[in-house]
């Protein structure tokens, strides 16, 4: 769900994006117990929070950076896993690939502006 999601970030106009990264940005307490249960062989990875400067710097990004950025984004940390994740030996002879609490590499969703 959270590559759908970044996806359809990009798509808002500007003022849906700004009420969606209102939700977005809740302390990650509130988060945790919005979050569905994956089901099946699906995992449930959530995006790493974005630095908001750069570097040393301490130039502020704005929020259209940090929302590409975010889309952009290839690293995704694994919060949940369903029951059958990895459970084919025949498809998965050397075991799972990942687990919960793993940071996983993925294809960014590129789409041309």
């Amino acid at each position: 769900r959270t590559m759908t999601m970044t996806s359809e970030i990009s798509n808002l106009d500007i003022t849906k994006a700004v009420d969606l990264s209102k939700i977005l940005n809740t302390k990650p307490e509130e988060k945790a117990k919005q979050l569905p249960r994956p089901s099946g062989y699906r995992i449930l990875c959530a995006i790493p929070e974005i630095e908001k400067e750069y570097g040393e710097s301490g130039l502020v990004k704005a929020e259209e950076t940090l929302m590409i950025e975010e889309t952009l984004t290839t690293v995704l940390f694994v919060v949940d896993m369903g029951p059958d994740c990895y459970k084919d030996a025949s498809r998965f002879p050397s075991g799972p690939y990942c687990k919960k609490g793993d940071f996983i590499l993925i294809r960014p969703n590129c789409k041309n502006p």
